[in-house]
């Protein structure tokens, strides 16, 4: 039927052009964002998966952070102990030489001097061993702990060990010195308990240290394979997209000669009144 009032013809060419447009301009959206679904008028339900997804990855970034502190505060720690260790040996050095009895009195001062030097750049060491405000031998703290899991709930703790003179740990007294051969010789046995102490508190931290670096590495492992999957929920296939693309574009130019062609028909009536 001709009708000047109706055109079913061009309304139908219309609207399949309007749904071309309209997958069209979805199309060179996610060219131009490189997601298929960017927001949650795309896909509701994709979005909100990712949305969870990307809430989880943000909460591993902090605990990266969280452990990355903890294992450099733990670190500081070892290094701290592992030159009181040494400082240790070459005070046993100097006072098993001074508790030779034979040794004159001059050399004993002098031994002496620099065992007092040695006993005290312990302290100095101690105090020194501070990351992010933590001082984990000098006794300040009794623990560091740092978060393990995405959501708060686990964390990962490593406890203090406090390697201040005259304490559980190196027995070594502030006021100790080797001026006679006697004390020296005490001194030896005493360095000697101190060392071992040292070296099994080294012991611990070294653990904890490797408690923070296992559950970093998992972490991060974690963090990938979430991001991996929400970029293969939102991601746009740009291969296929450009496909579509032309695909579209095609259609569009044939809708546009479809809603012309119909268009006219209504001027064909003009011909039946010439």
């Amino acid at each position: 039927m001709l009708s000047v009032n109706t055109n079913s013809g061009a309304m139908t060419a219309l609207q399949y052009l309007n749904q071309t447009q309209s997958a069209l301009n979805k199309t060179q959206t996610a060219i131009n964002t490189g997601y298929k679904v960017s927001s949650a008028k795309d896909d509701g339900a994709v979005y909100a998966i990712a949305q969870n997804m990307r809430g989880n990855v943000a909460g591993y970034s902090a605990v990266t952070d969280s452990l990355n502190r903890g294992m450099s505060t733990v670190d500081t720690a070892m290094s701290a102990g592992q030159s009181i260790s040494d400082l240790l040996v070459q005070m046993k050095q100097k006072a098993l030489s001074a508790s030779d009895a034979s040794l004159d009195t001059a050399s004993r001062q002098a031994m002496n001097q620099d065992f007092v030097a040695l006993r005290d750049q312990i302290t100095t060491i101690v105090n020194n061993a501070v990351f992010n405000g933590f001082n984990l031998v000098d006794g300040s703290t009794t623990k560091i702990t740092a978060l393990a899991s995405a959501d708060g709930s686990r964390r990962i703790t490593v406890n203090a060990q406090n390697m201040k003179l005259s304490g559980t740990i190196v027995t070594v007294k502030t006021t100790n010195t080797i001026s006679t051969a006697a004390k020296a010789s005490t001194m030896v046995s005493t360095i000697q308990s101190s060392l071992t102490n040292v070296n099994s508190a080294l012991a611990k931290l070294s653990a904890g240290s490797k408690k923070y670096s296992i559950q970093l590495d998992f972490a991060q492992k974690l963090s990938d394979s979430l991001t991996t999957g929400i970029g293969n929920l939102v991601d746009a296939d740009m291969a296929q997209q450009s496909a579509l693309l032309t695909s579209l574009q095609t259609k569009q130019q044939l809708g546009v000669q479809a809603l012309s062609i119909a268009n006219q028909a209504p001027s064909i009536i003009l011909s039946l009144f010439g």
